[in-house]
């Protein structure tokens, strides 16, 4: 009978634990990597970390790293969008590093960057700016010229609505030279035309991505554009609501369809509080998940896309809410 029972009960066991091992799943563990499971060392180096832009991206990297324990990720960034030297010292110090696996980088220079990198065999994958060279699998980003032109298309509408007969277009900018910026510029202007605007391209202003110089711009423009402008477009959010702010109170511009670029929550808050108008949303949290994801794969084997679109939408006042509460439920 004891041997009985004993049997029994060990059964019961082995059905208890069958039953505890089928429910878990992948992307919801945070338990350490299985045995035998291959493990990856993962560089991700940024153009900044100091945006809250590159803080979505930040956590898309750090949330792949969470949701697979057999991949350890390192993400760093310049200080700022123009400190080239301090980014170039964090990608020679990585690439000579042989306890790396494999690299995502978002480049300030992107030429500096391809020689840099000539003659790596690790996988490389770029993010939000695009690395023109042949050590590089793939580009996970935004279609930024597409993106572009579908938020220039839409404040131009909207400048229609509010009253502007004459829709001309200044654009404040980041970096001259930037690809990703020139691709934004482009984008603007095919889509102010396309709904029967004006780009002033000789009144193009430089702000190398940052508020201050963008204030410093928006200033410049209203001196020169006493009777006001339809519609002012920046290369991100940060930029768009330095403008926005500093043209509140001139009655000149007091219609003004200001774009930004981004869709971050201090936007949306702005865009709710009716200062900037409306942004152009790409997705930084994908980004950061699906760049780290495409170098694992590339490490198992997989041949990657050219090119791993992470999309984009218009935010303004009707949807700036909902994106908002979504930004906030990623850095939580």
């Amino acid at each position: 009978m004891k041997k009985i029972l004993a049997l029994m009960l060990a059964l019961l066991m082995v059905l208890s634990l069958a039953a505890c091992g089928g429910g878990s799943s992948g992307a919801e563990s945070n338990e350490p990597a299985a045995e035998g499971e291959a493990e990856y060392n993962i560089s991700v180096i940024l153009k900044t970390t100091a945006s809250e832009y590159w803080g979505y991206v930040v956590a898309g990297a750090n949330a792949y790293m969470k949701d697979h324990p057999n991949v350890h990720v390192e993400v760093k960034g310049a200080t700022s969008e123009t400190a080239y030297d301090e980014q170039q010292n964090m990608i020679e110090t990585d690439m000579a590093n042989a306890d790396i696996d494999g690299y995502v980088i978002a480049p300030l220079q992107a030429d500096m960057v391809a020689n840099m990198i000539a003659g790596q065999t690790k996988p490389i994958v770029a993010v939000d700016t695009d690395i023109d060279a042949p050590e590089v699998l793939s580009f996970v980003g935004t279609g930024n010229e597409a993106a572009g032109k579908l938020g220039g298309q839409a404040a131009a509408e909207l400048a229609k609505e509010r009253g502007w007969e004459e829709i001309y277009c200044i654009e404040i900018a980041g970096v001259q030279g930037d690809s990703t910026n020139e691709a934004r510029m482009a984008g603007y202007k095919a889509g102010i035309e396309a709904a029967g605007g004006t780009f002033l391209s000789d009144e193009v202003q430089y702000a190398n991505a940052v508020a201050d110089q963008a204030t410093t711009c928006m200033e410049a423009i209203m001196q020169n554009h006493p009777e006001g402008i339809a519609v002012i477009c920046a290369n991100n959010d940060d930029m768009a609501m330095a403008a926005a702010r500093a043209a509140a109170g001139n009655e000149a511009y007091a219609n003004t369809v200001f774009l930004g670029f981004d869709g971050i929550q201090s936007a949306c808050n702005s865009i709710l509080a009716g200062e900037e108008t409306m942004s152009v949303c790409q997705q930084g949290y994908e980004m950061g998940y699906n760049s780290v994801d495409a170098v694992v794969r590339a490490l198992q084997g997989e041949t990657l896309e050219e090119f791993i679109d992470a999309g984009a939408s218009i935010v303004d006042p009707d949807t700036a809410q909902e994106r908002l509460e979504l930004l906030q439920s990623y850095l939580k």
